[in-house]
């Protein structure tokens, strides 16, 4: 990498950590905001992925705030161990993913803080809670639909995405047989209408594709490409080092078609496609308003994801490909909706055109990006290596 970029990414870590430390207080309980103007609110599960490059920072203030966030979200958990999808409000419920990142979020916090026993009781009750929501009594957890981060798209059943971060957790406190118990059912193949199979239980790997499906649930499933999903499956060794470099390569060779049709404007990959257009079969009607081709859930890009993939690209020890591709993202978070802004850091960009969409200055934007920066310059994956081995 040449100076003058080094120097570019150096100035959009700079930028990040101001962002952070902006947002680290906002209007509900001195809690932080989950972005610079808009969204005020804290929301749960984005301030829990941002955990990540907070951590990295080792920022006192930040971790302070990371702190409060995580003793709150104790003293919302309900009686059975569930946790809010707003961290000031308890009764704000019905989220999957906050769960399972908020026992991520304390497994990290704990290292951080050299704390091994920080809200003992709370994971406690969140991890039994979490053995309830497996249907069939395995390892895979199921869902509702739109109760993960794609509060605008249906993931039903065995979502890819919320089984990656239970077996991050259970990694990450130590559980490595029901982990690796939880990778085999994962890597038993999805069910189909018109096929017979003696397994008893589907899984998620798609007998023609590398990459792991959406989600799957008995006969049904979704073999559309969830990229956050598949990046933690790299990052936390659900997926083999074969396998790994099989999904990056399908993901670059596709990208690539995608902008020769004109999908896709830039060097990075959408959230998820192919994408949903009318007329397809899981379309939706709302999705006309929220979930166009390309835009939002339906193949957005989002910052925050891509710093995971980047971080999965680390992970499979492909660091001139990551170097790349955090250029190009250092390159669009400049970009935002306020053009008075040194760099946008927003929240998701359309596929098409690259134009920001959503918030300016969103917090898990600039923390990931602190991570996927720090996994380049270092050659590692934080706290997802011990994972991985």
């Amino acid at each position: 990498m040449t100076l003058e970029n080094q120097q570019f990414i150096k100035s959009a870590e700079a930028a990040a950590l101001e962002v952070l430390l902006h947002n680290s207080k906002g209007p509900f309980l001195d809690l932080p905001r989950t972005a610079g103007w808009g969204y005020p609110e804290p929301y749960t599960r984005d301030l829990l992925i941002s955990v990540l490059g907070i951590a990295v920072t080792n920022n006192a203030e930040l971790l302070q705030s990371v702190r409060h966030v995580l003793l709150m979200l104790a003293k919302n958990q309900s009686k059975r161990g569930h946790i809010p999808s707003l961290v000031h409000d308890k009764e704000d419920r019905g989220a999957s993913d906050t769960t399972p990142l908020f026992l991520i979020a304390v497994g990290i916090f704990r290292k951080v803080a050299k704390e091994p026993h920080f809200l003992e009781n709370s994971i406690k009750k969140a991890l039994l809670w979490m053995e309830y929501q497996s249907p069939s009594d395995h390892y895979m957890v199921s869902q509702l639909p739109t109760s993960d981060w794609r509060d605008e798209q249906w993931v039903l059943g065995h979502g890819l995405f919320v089984n990656t971060l239970v077996h991050t957790y259970l990694k990450l406190f130590g559980n490595t047989e029901s982990a690796e118990k939880l990778r085999q059912e994962m890597e038993r193949p999805t069910f189909t209408s018109n096929r017979i199979s003696n397994q008893s239980q589907e899984g998620l790997t798609i007998d023609h594709q590398p990459y792991y499906a959406l989600w799957s649930y008995k006969v049904y499933s979704s073999e559309r490409f969830d990229l956050l999903g598949n990046s933690i499956a790299i990052l936390s060794g659900i997926a083999s080092p074969s396998r790994a470099k099989a999904i990056i390569d399908w993901v670059e060779t596709s990208c690539s078609s995608m902008r020769k049709t004109k999908e896709l404007s830039i060097g990075l990959s959408p959230n998820f496609f192919p994408f949903i257009y009318p007329g397809d079969s899981d379309w939706f009607p709302r999705y006309t308003d929220f979930n166009q081709p390309g835009n939002y859930h339906n193949g957005g890009i989002w910052p925050f994801i891509s710093g995971f993939y980047i971080a999965a690209l680390v992970a499979s020890k492909n660091y001139g490909l990551a170097e790349k591709k955090l250029l190009t993202l250092t390159k669009l978070i400049k970009a935002g909706r306020n053009k008075e802004l040194e760099f946008g850091f927003n929240e998701w960009y359309k596929a098409q055109d690259g134009k920001p969409m959503g918030q300016d200055w969103q917090t898990w934007s600039a923390s990931n990006y602190l991570y996927a920066a720090r996994c380049v310059a270092e050659k590692r994956t934080p706290f997802f290596d011990s994972i991985r081995k």
